[in-house]
């Protein structure tokens, strides 16, 4: 059972004076209420669980240090996911957004991707009110500095303070605040993102549990003056007519606003050659940083640099809320020296006279190495104790929720004896993104794009819900009722498709004028519905004035019905390599396998594999330095050993 909070006081000897030490005992202590904290907390206070979660600061809960925004190309996934197994992000957003826009609506329903615009402090408020308001959940503002073990079993934490929390599990969830310092130029703050107090001391606990920890950097644009921005000189970027909301709960008529404008503007000529001028001033390339960056979101002297071939790049002038002037210059970020960054920003068109509000800077942060964790993001050598979120070398608010509700949900799993949550790369983006994480080699904080997902037409953020929420369910995050909806739907789904299947047309003036209408080839003779659909310019939707007897079905179900129809063959081929991809993650690998029994394999191989213990030959197959001839190797030995083992029995 739940254990229930209790506190203690014990005296110690300090200086000659007795003091007493808060004691406090809880089933789950959260480490850091980022995006990637809030899900954790909030997963394991949901199902029961008295549960504690520490932040620096109260004001930073869910705090967005960098962009204005939650989703985009391959994250909206991820948040559709978080939704789909019970999560807070999509339901958060959906309260908070001030612009909605599906990207990539010109490709094919694979890389389509919600992108909504937040309102910053809005955002973080509404997801500060949910935690406070949920059962179980305790928030403390404290530095945790020390985790405590016994046998390589989490048994507590402990604060700078000296309190200690004794529990049963930790999540660790710390972002880019461990050992911070922000850069600008030859400007170096020691402090967490936004100027809040960095978290000094965690570093060296975990470091005398053998914990090993990398150095990476990430890094911000400037924020300029609404006031001081012409518009007049940029392209205005709206959103889309008709909001389409995050959370499969949500009314979208709840979500149709007045939407607020975004605005796209670009660099030049004049200030790449600010830049170049002044590289020997920026400290990632007078080599002050020495943590590794994002490759895929490079800061604007990467750009200039990496991309000499460019004469300009993107920027975007986007809102940070509706009750601040602050503007977020989106595709410029830098660690230039001050009066360099009020040079550059001013050659963009509009931001002649831009006054800056916060300067850009990079911030260093201590992470962990993530092949230290298992796919359910408990670390491998210490019991209880999981992660999520940047301290995994991930980047990004999207990552970072979808791992935090995972460590929370498997914490929590392990505390109540129940099997742990493990989402495999074939049904799902979270699934892929904790694969590459643990199994991969990651020297650079590591960014989720569509072009990692093998399978992204099975993995539409369209079809998330029915892809997961049996997880979720099962689990506890999803409640009966939202389930057999889920059920319910799938059912009308296959029942809408094979009715179609058997619907004729004939070539009549109705459906000829129709056809016509949409740029489509006239009929000869009859044909089904679903032919008809499969057409690149038809959809389930726009005939239904030739179908009488079409049922009225939500548009959630009408979408699935077209787009399973339309891309029917791809979907087929895609389950037939999913099928072969599961036979490989259903051959587990024991826990204490010996790969030096195995002579055929490698050095390399062997080396890879006893650092990163996979759990099955799927994951073995995909570490970096094992070959298919050593996964061969491996299923051949394998298959002795349960031969030997069967000869034993019989």
């Amino acid at each position: 059972m739940p254990a229930e909070n209790m506190v203690q006081a014990s005296p110690v000897e300090n200086k000659g004076k007795k003091r007493r030490v808060v004691e406090e005992t809880y089933d789950v202590c959260v480490v850091g209420a980022g995006h990637a904290g809030c899900e954790a907390a909030l997963a394991c206070a949901r199902l029961g669980l008295q549960t504690i979660v520490f932040t620096v600061s109260v004001d930073s809960i869910a705090m967005m240090p960098c962009n204005p925004n939650i989703g985009g190309s391959s994250k909206g996934h991820l948040v559709r996911e978080i939704d789909a197994l019970g999560g807070e992000m999509g339901k958060n957003i959906d309260k908070t957004f001030i612009q909605s826009k599906m990207l990539n609506k010109s490709k094919g329903p694979a890389v389509h991707s919600l992108r909504a615009q937040a309102d910053k402090a809005a955002y973080s408020m509404e997801m500060r009110k949910t935690l406070q308001n949920t059962k179980n959940l305790t928030i403390r503002q404290a530095e945790v500095s020390e985790i405590i073990t016994e046998n390589n079993v989490i048994t507590g934490v402990k604060t700078f303070s000296g309190a200690v929390y004794h529990c049963r599990a930790v999540v660790l969830c710390t972002g880019t605040y461990l050992r911070a310092r922000c850069l600008y130029g030859e400007v170096v703050n020691y402090t967490g993102p936004n100027g809040l107090q960095p978290a000094n001391h965690l570093t060296d606990s975990l470091k005398e549990h053998g914990v090993e920890m990398f150095r990476f950097k990430t890094g911000t644009p400037a924020r300029i003056d609404k006031n001081t921005i012409d518009f007049s000189k940029m392209q205005e970027q709206f959103g889309d007519e008709r909001v389409v909301p995050f959370s499969f709960t949500t009314n979208p008529d709840d979500v149709q606003i007045d939407q607020v404008s975004c605005w796209l503007t670009y660099t030049n000529e004049k200030t790449h050659e600010i830049i170049r001028d002044n590289l020997d001033r920026s400290p990632i390339y007078a080599g002050v940083i020495k943590g590794t960056g994002p490759r895929y979101c490079p800061s604007i002297e990467d750009k200039v640099v990496k991309f000499a071939d460019k004469d300009r790049h993107q920027v975007f002038i986007e809102p940070e809320g509706l009750n601040t002037n602050e503007m977020y210059v989106g595709g410029m970020s830098s660690s230039l020296p001050e009066d360099v960054q009020y040079e550059m920003y001013r050659t963009v068109p509009g931001l002649e006279h831009a006054k800056i509000v916060r300067n850009a800077y990079a911030i260093e942060y201590d992470c962990i190495n993530p092949n230290q964790l298992l796919p359910t993001l408990e670390f491998k050598k210490i019991k209880g104790l999981f992660s999520g979120g940047q301290f995994n070398g991930s980047s990004g608010y999207e990552e970072a929720a979808s791992q935090g509700l995972i460590a929370g949900i498997n914490a929590s799993m392990s505390i109540l004896g129940k099997k742990q949550l493990i989402l495999h790369r074939s049904e799902s983006y979270i699934g892929v993104l904790i694969d590459d994480l643990v199994t991969k080699e990651n020297h650079e904080p590591y960014r989720m794009m569509t072009s990692r997902a093998e399978y992204r037409l099975l993995l539409r953020q369209d079809n998330a819900d029915l892809r997961l929420s049996k997880y979720g369910h099962e689990v506890g995050l999803i409640s009966d009722e939202r389930y057999e909806w889920v059920v319910e739907k799938e059912k009308l789904i296959q029942d809408e498709i094979n009715r179609v299947e058997y619907v004729t047309v004939g070539a009549n003036k109705d459906v000829q004028s129709l056809l016509e209408q949409y740029g489509s080839v006239p009929l000869n003779t009859g044909t089904t519905l679903t032919e008809l659909i499969r057409r690149p310019e038809l959809s389930y939707e726009v005939l239904a004035p030739i179908d009488p007897e079409r049922p009225d079905l939500p548009a959630e179900v009408q979408e699935q019905v077209s787009i399973n129809i339309k891309y029917d063959g791809y979907i087929r081929r895609q389950i037939k390599q999913v099928e072969h991809f599961k036979k490989l993650e259903a051959k587990k690998i024991p826990e204490d396998f010996d790969y030096d029994a195995v002579d055929s394999l490698r050095i390399e191989a062997r080396q890879k594999l006893k650092l990163y213990r996979p759990v099955s030959i799927g994951q073995a197959s995909r570490i970096s330095g094992v070959s298919p001839a050593d996964i061969s190797m491996l299923l051949v030995h394998m298959e002795q050993m349960r031969h030997q083992a069967g000869k034993k029995e019989s």
